[in-house]
């Protein structure tokens, strides 16, 4: 039997459940409103940690976001960039890169890289052309053009290049929100460069070998010493180095009748110009040179200037570390 209930009774309960359906679907509207400005309060991923103040060699440059179009106008800072999974759209070649264009050690990185150059005078108009948001250089290279290149986009310089590599590319990645990807490479580098130096060891009986390094460049011939790019690699890996380039300068310039001053188990040649504009044959053609153990023993040995000398940073250091393991007879570390 169906009991009917009061017309006013019905009502209430409509009216109650209607109220609560209403109150119900304004507070998921209220709810979805918070997590829509939830989410416009929010950087994009990746923008996180941006903007920046970076304090550099001329002064402080402040970055509104995450780069995404960066120019670097020196070698050090293209290998950096690239390291770090940037293609630059913009970059100058080695300055003393006979053949011209790009290392060639990065040249699958490069392969969208407008060139900028020349080094000496990069091209302002074809770098604003581009439209970067981040302009790489150091002060020694362009602090004369500082000025219209911080007018283009915020521009960043380090203090000069070669020895302090490892404190530059703390900057550029500063620079580029990218510290702890800089760090694991740095931190991976130096493992590999340490056990490369052990494993010298081990075949030289405990003893690490001594590694000279010899560049012919138009002028008289550079020996480099512990405060240069090549310099910091081979103290990395625990290599002595000759009396002559154990010293904590960049480089020794020598005549062919010093040329006895490059001796060492090991002898690493680059050669950074055209040879006829070198003393690279009245050097290799001398008695001294001749007379040296490296000579004699078969242990000099010919890298590539553009990493060795030219590319002062990571990729050109492990480059290096290859260059080391196959001249002492053992297998580079993975």
């Amino acid at each position: 039997m169906t009991v009917l209930r009061p017309a006013h009774t019905r009502m209430r309960r409509v009216f109650a459940t209607s109220l609560a359906v209403i109150i119900g679907a304004g507070a998921l509207a209220a709810c979805g409103a918070d997590e829509k400005k939830s989410d416009e309060a929010k950087p994009a991923a990746s923008d996180t940690g941006f903007p920046r103040s970076i304090t550099h060699a001329m002064g402080k440059t402040e970055i509104k976001k995450k780069p995404q179009r960066v120019v670097v106008l020196d070698t050090g800072e293209l290998d950096d960039v690239t390291m770090l999974g940037i293609t630059p759209v913009g970059a100058v070649s080695p300055h003393m890169k006979t053949e011209g264009g790009f290392p060639s050690y990065l040249s699958d990185k490069v392969k969208n890289t407008k060139d900028v150059g020349p080094m000496a005078e990069p091209d302002i108009e074809r770098i604003m052309s581009l439209k970067p948001d981040l302009i790489l250089s150091s002060k020694v290279r362009h602090a004369k053009v500082y000025d219209k290149l911080k007018g283009i986009a915020p521009t960043v310089f380090t203090e000069t290049t070669g020895a302090p590599w490892k404190e530059n590319l703390k900057v550029h990645a500063q620079a580029l929100g990218l510290e702890k990807e800089a760090a694991s490479a740095m931190e991976a580098y130096e493992k590999r460069a340490k056990a490369l130096g052990e494993e010298i060891k081990k075949k030289n009986d405990g003893k690490a070998p001594t590694a000279s390094v010899v560049r012919f460049v138009a002028g008289p011939t550079r020996l480099y010493q512990k405060q240069s790019f090549s310099g910091i690699v081979l103290s990395d890996t625990g290599l002595r180095r000759p009396e002559s380039q154990d010293v904590d300068k960049p480089m020794l310039e020598v005549s062919p009748e010093q040329i006895d001053k490059a001796d060492a188990d090991m002898v690493f040649v680059t050669v950074a110009d055209d040879p006829k504009k070198t003393q690279q044959e009245a050097v290799q053609e001398n008695p001294l040179w001749k007379g040296l153990g490296a000579v004699k023993n078969d242990k000099v040995f010919q890298v590539p200037d553009e990493t060795w000398m030219s590319g002062i940073g990571i990729q050109a250091a492990n480059h290096v570390l290859d260059d080391i393991a196959k001249a002492a007879g053992v297998e580079a570390p993975k």
